[in-house]
Order: C-alpha cells, then structure tokens, then sequence
C-alpha cells in the first residue's frame, strides 16, 4: 500500500470497526464486543503484521484526537442538566470524588513507586481513572505521555466498567447517586456506559461525576506537580 494511501486506509479502519462494533454491542450486548475493546483489538491486530508504529498511526489518524477540544467543552452539556441534583447532593459527591481521586492517584502512585517504574511511566499512569479529555493535558503537565495515559485510561474504564457490574452485587449501594458515582468515579466513560444500562438515573450520575472529577483533577494539577 503506497505511504499516500495510508492515512486514509487507518481513517477507514478506525471508523469502521468503531461503527460496526457498536452495532454488535447493541445488538448482542456482550462487554467483549464494545467499541471500547473490539475496536483497538481489531487495530493492533492489523497493525503488528504491517509493522506499522503507533506513532504513525497517530499521525495518519491525527483529526481523530482533534475532537477531544469540543468533547471536553460539551461536558459542561451534564453539569447544567443536572444541576438541581448537584445541588442537593454536593457534599457527598464531592467527599466521594476526593476519596477516589485519592485512592487512584495514591495505589497508582505507590505501585509504580513499588516497581521501580520510570518516572515518565508513573506519570503517564497517574491519571488513569479521570475520562481522556482531561487525563491527557494532567499528565502533560506531571511529566508524564498524554499517549501513554490514553491506554491507561481505556484500560482502566475496561476493567473498572466489568468490576463495578460485580461490585454492585455485593456492596449495600441502595440510591441511584451510589450506584452512579461508583461507576462515574472509578471507570469514567466505560463506567458511564455501563451504569446506563443499570438505570437512567445511574447513568446520569455517572456522566456528573465523570465530568466533575476529571474537572477537580485538573484544578488540582499544581498540587500534584508540587507533590509527586
């Protein structure tokens, strides 16, 4: 395949497996078959036998990260919808997402720490459970791959997504505000996905805390440069 030819044929690739995917997923409802698996499974099982590198495909591909500018603007769209529950429930979402930021931050940090990981790696890691949008920027400004921390971050909402479905089952989690901030807070855009499916409500909260934590995040990056 000519070098002219390929960033239309990664373009096609990306779009196509995204849209089929999701019409599996709808379809079937299996986890395995959500564009958030399939699609960069059926990429990276390309790309290995073409030798092709991730740099080149960013590059072919490029147009696609552009979208995350508007995508981070539109999330002001669920804090205005939601702005009488956040109203009332303020104080405990905002105790909630600073438990959890903590705990994602500190168990990545020390872990990494713990394995003598490189500095650039730790960083990259740091922000892994805030949604994309603002996980990339965070870990621009700690040092870190914004690269890097977008697989870090698919992985997380992967697992986090699976995980929180299990959790539900066993914690006493009884108001759709838990059940939507467990979701929202540990495993961002999958999580919201997911907690969708649990309930309109759930997802609405999730699509809140998401939004609000991966802004609390932000905010806080001077502290965490001074800290880690």
């Amino acid at each position: 395949m000519t070098l002219e030819l390929m960033p239309v044929f990664w373009l096609l690739m990306t779009l196509g497996t995204y849209f089929a995917s999701r019409w599996l997923y709808r379809r079937t409802g299996r986890y395995l078959l959500s564009p958030l698996i399939l699609v960069p499974t059926v990429l990276l099982a390309v790309a290995l036998p073409m030798h092709t590198p991730y740099a080149e495909y960013a590059t072919d591909t490029h147009w696609l990260m552009r979208v995350l500018g508007p995508a981070t603007v539109a999330f002001a769209v669920p804090i205005w919808q939601q702005r009488a529950l956040l109203a009332r429930h303020w104080p405990a979402l905002l105790i909630g997402m600073l438990a959890g930021s903590a705990a994602s931050i500190g168990s990545s940090f020390g872990l990494s720490k713990a394995l003598a990981l490189d500095t650039s790696v730790v960083m990259s890691l740091v922000p892994r459970s805030i949604t994309t949008p603002f996980a990339m920027p965070l870990a621009h400004d700690l040092g870190g791959v914004p690269e890097l921390t977008a697989v870090f971050v698919m992985c997380t909402g992967v697992f986090g997504a699976a995980l929180g479905g299990v959790l539900l089952k066993w914690l006493p989690l009884r108001t759709a505000l838990a059940r939507g901030a467990l979701f929202g807070v540990g495993a961002h855009g999958a999580g919201v996905s997911r907690a969708r499916e649990v309930g309109g409500e759930e997802g609405s909260v999730a699509g809140l805390v998401m939004v609000l934590t991966g802004l609390l995040n932000l905010f806080a990056a001077p502290l965490l440069v001074w800290l880690l």
